[in-house]
């Protein structure tokens, strides 16, 4: 991985200022293994909001703030225009016209606010689970939802020219060795490491998901896509996390009272 790469990588997909050229462009689209390395880094910066003593509902609160306080919105843009296009009815360029509109519909609407409603629900009981636990399962969701990523970028196809292509077209299925590799110690140094696991196997199903869907109605991955995986990867892999939690534990109705009190 090199340094021009994991630098396009954090300019790219998240807010930090470390500036945008073509060489680290050209890095990143080159290495799909810093899709899961910048989700360490996000993922990091959002465990720490649990340490914050406050009350469950505003530490979720908080964390959705700081989530997108680090990446932005353009992720959560390509859950919205998927989800306008995924009401419409015709054949997939129809559906990919869509995509194209800058007006928020319906199901744009919905999708977002199924989203954040989805992410705040699963950070509650995180608030008042242990930090190990919480930074596990946070840690994990980001670095499986960025993998997940790193998956289409591998083994999709573009359907038209654009930012999906230029990650797409490079990229074939060999190159998900590194990503692989980079994302195992979210898993493999987590404690508890089943709530890890739990984590990522969700974000990289909703991602091979996400994959059959957008082959079949838009006839390809596109920026959109890969946007959105990334934002349902991380929902997925959070409340994957928490239900394997509360699943081991064996505590399931005492963390919904303590959730709801």
């Amino acid at each position: 991985m090199s340094l021009a790469g994991l630098r396009g990588a954090v300019g790219f997909l998240t807010r930090f200022p470390v500036g945008h050229d073509e060489t680290g462009w050209e890095a990143f689209t080159r290495t799909p293994a810093t899709f899961p390395a910048v989700g360490y880094l996000v993922g990091v910066l959002g465990a720490l909001v649990f340490l914050v003593p406050a009350p469950p509902t505003i530490t979720a609160f908080l964390y959705v703030l700081v989530l997108y306080a680090v990446t932005g919105i353009n992720h959560a843009d390509g859950v919205a225009d998927l989800g306008d296009a995924a009401v419409v009815h015709g054949d997939p360029e129809r559906r990919r016209e869509v995509l194209k509109d800058s007006s928020l519909g319906v199901g744009g609407t919905l999708a977002l606010v199924g989203l954040l409603l989805g992410l705040v629900l699963a950070a509650v009981p995180l608030a008042g689970a242990p930090i190990a636990v919480a930074a596990s399962i946070v840690v994990a969701a980001e670095v499986g939802a960025r993998l997940g990523t790193a998956v289409l970028v591998c083994v999709g196809t573009a359907p038209h020219e654009g930012l999906g292509s230029q990650l797409t077209g490079v990229n074939g299925p060999r190159s998900l060795v590194a990503p692989v590799l980079v994302a195992l110690p979210a898993v493999v140094l987590a404690r508890p490491s089943y709530v890890a696991t739990a984590a990522v196997v969700a974000a990289v199903a909703v991602a091979l998901a996400l994959y059959r869907w957008s082959s079949a109605m838009l006839g390809g991955v596109n920026g959109d896509v890969l946007g959105a995986t990334t934002e349902l990867g991380r929902l997925g892999g959070l409340l994957a996390g928490v239900l394997a939690w509360t699943l081991w534990t064996g505590d399931v109705m005492g963390v919904i009272a303590w959730t709801l009190s």
